[in-house]
């Protein structure tokens, strides 16, 4: 590799820092230097590149065009650098394994299981991080996350673990039959994710009306499904959410997508498959089948 066009890499450490943090002063805190060092290492990349990186925006600072495409590429980089470096460090050290998964999954999938894992794998500690937003698994040293989409996710290993096609469910017996169309089910309020237009567009192409019908959202899936649960409308969820209501007689399903590509994926790093992370995968695989 040719180093010679390559600056000080501990200037590159605070321009990344700088950039990413919006301000010389929480960088400085970040790396544990001065205000005027990070300033510094500014002024020196932007010397040996011959480009302004950072201007003053309110009272932050923010990256140009050029410091955002450098910055970007530092991130990446130095999130690689610490995984690897981690990852020798840790090798012989048991630690658990760290899953990102959305809040509906591990409320209503994943928990009302995960004593049979316990059970089966009682040497094997999880850190279940529930959160909608998605994760660098390497940078933020996660093993493994549970995603609902359809992909692809480019840099990592990704397997179909179960569907998760759009359900129209309610409260058993508060409609007398199953729709065959979702027109039939348009006097009733309905309830669904804010912010997830797809379960809109896709029963307003299977026959609702969503310009007329009474549309309430909520944050979450899981307090959509315990709007359902409480009688006060239709839902449209992936299936598997409600699977558990559906399989106590609490919620029945009305209408539901058939064939859909939608579903929830395994994704994990392609270089880092540790014999606990084969046992949850293949725990996971058996729960979903």
């Amino acid at each position: 590799m040719d180093w010679h066009h390559v600056p000080s890499l501990q200037a590159l450490r605070g321009f990344e820092a700088a950039a990413r943090c919006g301000a010389y002063s929480a960088a400085a805190r970040e790396l544990n230097v001065t205000h005027a060092a990070i300033a510094q290492h500014v002024r020196r990349l932007e010397t040996h590149f011959g480009c302004v990186l950072m201007v003053r925006e309110g009272a932050g600072m923010r990256p140009t065009e050029e410091g955002r495409r450098l910055a970007s590429a530092l991130t990446e980089g130095f999130g690689v650098i610490a995984t690897a470096a981690a990852d020798l460090v840790e090798r012989d050290v048991a630690k658990p394994l760290r899953i990102s998964l959305t809040p509906s999954l591990a409320a209503n999938w994943l928990m009302p299981r995960i004593g049979d894992f316990w059970a089966r794998h009682p040497g094997i500690e999880l850190e279940l991080v529930p959160s909608p937003e998605l994760v660098d698994l390497r940078a933020q040293t996660f093993d493994i996350a549970l995603r609902y989409g359809r992909g692809p996710w480019p840099g990592l290993a990704c397997e179909r673990l179960m569907d998760a096609g759009h359900a129209v469910v309610a409260r058993t017996g508060l409609i007398p039959t199953r729709a065959t169309d979702l027109s039939e089910l348009a006097d009733y309020d309905w309830l669904t994710e804010q912010m997830n237009t797809e379960d809109i567009l896709w029963a307003a192409q299977n026959g609702l009306d969503v310009d007329t019908v009474s549309i309430r959202s909520f944050p979450t899936i899981t307090m959509a499904l315990e709007a359902v649960r409480s009688g006060y409308g239709v839902g449209i969820l992936p299936r598997v959410i409600a699977q558990a209501d559906i399989d106590r007689g609490q919620v029945e399903v009305l209408f539901e997508e058939a064939d859909s590509d939608l579903a929830y994926h395994m994704l994990t790093r392609e270089d880092r498959v540790s014999p606990t992370l084969k046992a949850l995968m293949g725990w996971l695989r058996r729960q979903a089948a």
